[in-house]
């Protein structure tokens, strides 16, 4: 099972797929689902694969979920290397070695001969990373609604968790406009980049709670042409989070009133609304999330409660039961030196069964 799952990795791995670009990707998963046999098997308009393992119809579908994008953009090295327990890749462990679960799963139950109580849809969809802003996801759930059993995301690093909770995000690109000028002449005169500066500073120091927990970060910021230059035009992208919607509310609400403020005579400041990721979350008490602690401690793992930022948003969002499992551990995620541990692997897959067996009760 193990070499198997590693050897479709890495070649899925190998294929570039950085958010809005996965089509290459998306096309040599589909030609995986083809060879399993699945049913059903097209592509949407965004990309978005799927395929149905049939089950005995006695219950609602299933929807497992793993994305095809990666943080990286074209032209990065994507070399493989073994060390020990370790495999080292960009993408590797989110989330390529997600997507080979789905196929692999696929593989488990036929050979187990394990019945399912209702069909499994197996989907790779695009655009979970950064400004892809869920847009796979919020297809996928157009496409199913409501008229599933739930949503089982794969994400491939999350061995040990179980996610209940989506967190809440919105991003914004910000971007300050000045006359610009001579660094020495026109020295006095407004700059993008000073204006952005002071703005940043200014949202840096918002406090925010620790509970529920809520995040903020300026993570890119650009402009200017030449180091003697008033820069004429400036921006940065911002990043607010809270695992509750009502905070998160009210940490947009202060940071676009001091984004507000820094529009005065000669300076124009506006933001742009890039992302949203909806809050939500499912009851610990929910029969979905209890049997994900089952598996993994059938497993011999403990199985730890958190939230995150993924697919599940969507359905959780909008009150579809949706949990999200890992296939094995690692680190380094979203840098080049990514890696997973092999060792859990075949726990992780066997908790994934486990899940798909008796989610139908």
């Amino acid at each position: 099972m193990r070499a198997r799952l590693l050897d479709l990795a890495i070649a899925i791995q190998q294929v570039p797929a950085p958010t809005f670009e996965e089509g290459v990707r998306a096309d040599f998963v589909q030609s995986k689902f083809v060879e399993e046999g699945l049913l059903d098997i097209s592509k949407d308009e965004l990309g978005n694969v799927y395929g149905r393992l049939a089950g005995n119809g006695s219950g609602a579908p299933l929807v497992a979920v793993a994305h095809l994008d990666t943080v990286f953009p074209n032209g990065t090295s994507l070399e493989v290397r073994e060390e020990g327990d370790r495999i080292y890749g960009p993408g590797l462990g989110d989330n390529s070695i997600g997507v080979a679960a789905l196929i692999e799963l696929v593989r488990l139950v036929r050979q187990r001969n394990i019945e399912l109580g209702g069909d499994l849809w197996l989907v790779a969809d695009v655009g979970e990373e950064g400004l892809g802003d869920l847009r796979g996801m919020r297809k996928v759930v157009k496409r199913f609604g409501a008229k599933v059993q739930g949503y089982l995301i794969v994400e491939g690093l999350a061995l040990g968790h179980v996610y209940h909770r989506a967190i809440g995000v919105r991003r914004y690109r910000v971007t300050a406009r000045t006359a610009g000028g001579h660094s020495w002449s026109d020295f006095g005169q407004p700059s993008a980049i000073h204006e952005l500066a002071r703005l940043v500073t200014q949202i840096a120091a918002l406090r925010v709670p620790v509970t529920p927990r809520t995040t903020l970060n300026v993570g890119v910021i650009a402009g200017g042409t030449t180091v003697n230059t008033l820069a004429a035009e400036a921006w940065f992208e911002l990043d607010l989070r809270s695992e509750n919607a009502d905070t998160l509310a009210v940490l947009t609400e202060q940071a676009e009133k001091l984004i507000a403020a820094a529009n005065r005579p000669g300076v124009s400041v506006e933001a742009t609304l890039i992302g949203q990721r909806p809050a939500g979350e499912i009851a610990i008490q929910h029969p979905f999330i209890q049997l994900g602690l089952r598996c993994l401690e059938q497993q011999g793992l403990g199985g730890n409660l958190t939230s995150g930022s993924t697919d599940a948003n969507i359905p959780l969002s909008q009150g579809i039961p949706a949990v999200v499992l890992g296939v094995t551990t690692g680190g380094g995620a979203h840098t080049k030196h990514e890696y997973i541990q092999t060792e859990p692997i075949e726990q992780g897959m066997n908790q994934l069964v486990c899940f798909v067996s008796k989610a139908w009760g």
